[in-house]
């Protein structure tokens, strides 16, 4: 039975850590909140409160470590507004203790923020040029991960994340005067995030790079138009006066490698 720590159980890493202890796994789970540890521990989640910075690790992070073969760092960059921070250094700080651990394989949930927006066709052999901070500091940790000789990372980068309680087009709905119409989008969802992080454990690929994104690309405003519709919001309103920019993001390697079948594929 596989051991696993999940480094941020939030709105991804819980659900995934409740559906990987369904399936036999012994979980270990970590917030920055006290008020969830009972939450977790009711879920059957070994609780762990710790807290990243650059400076250093607050929390228990040798025990939450100790005994796991595999770590899931579910922690994205805090870079928005005035919360800048720098991730990398936050990743340096947590490096020393994986390798007292003896962590052989850590799976990295990292972004398509990576690519640039350049209306091209993006595979996992096409090289990040990252042109958000996000996507920088995503970048930088992916290979400061991938070239550690202590141990074996994949990156899985998911496109933009929807699920039940999560969907764009609720912050969209009604506004004006926004961008990029023809853009396709590039989105997946939480079933499916959960589903090819399984995948890659239950099939041991690790030291490899996954874009994981539904295919399904349809664009900016045709899809959006068509949700706001479906749920009975206020139509978003786009600028079509200049011309849009995007990427179109596959998953092929998902299929061809893993063999994983997406789940939700109309979004």
């Amino acid at each position: 039975m596989k051991k696993i720590s999940i480094l941020g159980c939030g709105w991804l890493g819980l659900p995934l850590a409740k559906s990987l202890i369904a399936k036999g796994f012994l979980v270990k789970g970590s917030t920055t909140s006290s008020e969830k540890i009972t939450l977790f521990q009711n879920a059957g989640i070994n609780a762990f409160q710790i807290t990243l910075s650059e400076h250093g690790i607050s929390g228990d992070i040798d025990s939450f470590l100790s005994d796991s073969e595999i770590l899931i760092l579910d922690i994205p960059p805090k870079l928005r507004g005035n919360s800048g921070e720098n991730f990398i250094a936050k990743i340096q700080q947590l490096i020393p203790f994986i390798e007292k651990a003896a962590v052989q394989r850590i799976l990295f949930v990292s972004s398509t923020s990576v690519y640039t927006d350049d209306n091209s066709v993006i595979t996992e052999k096409t090289k990040p040029k990252p042109d958000t901070e996000s996507g920088k500091q995503l970048w930088e940790t992916e290979q400061l991960l991938q070239s550690h000789s202590h141990f074996k990372t994949t990156v899985v980068r998911f496109g933009g994340l929807i699920g039940e309680d999560r969907h764009p087009i609720y912050f969209l709905a009604g506004r004006q005067h926004l961008e990029n119409p023809n853009g396709p989008i590039n989105l997946i969802h939480q079933i499916d995030c959960i589903g090819i992080i399984e995948s890659i454990i239950e099939q041991d690929y690790f030291g490899e790079t996954f874009n994981a994104v539904t295919p399904f690309h349809p664009t900016r405003k045709d899809y959006y138009s068509q949700k706001a519709t479906t749920l009975g919001l206020s139509l978003p309103e786009f600028d079509e006066s200049k011309p849009s920019v995007g990427k179109t993001i596959l998953s092929d390697t998902i299929a061809t490698v893993l063999g994983y079948e997406f789940q939700n594929k109309s979004l």
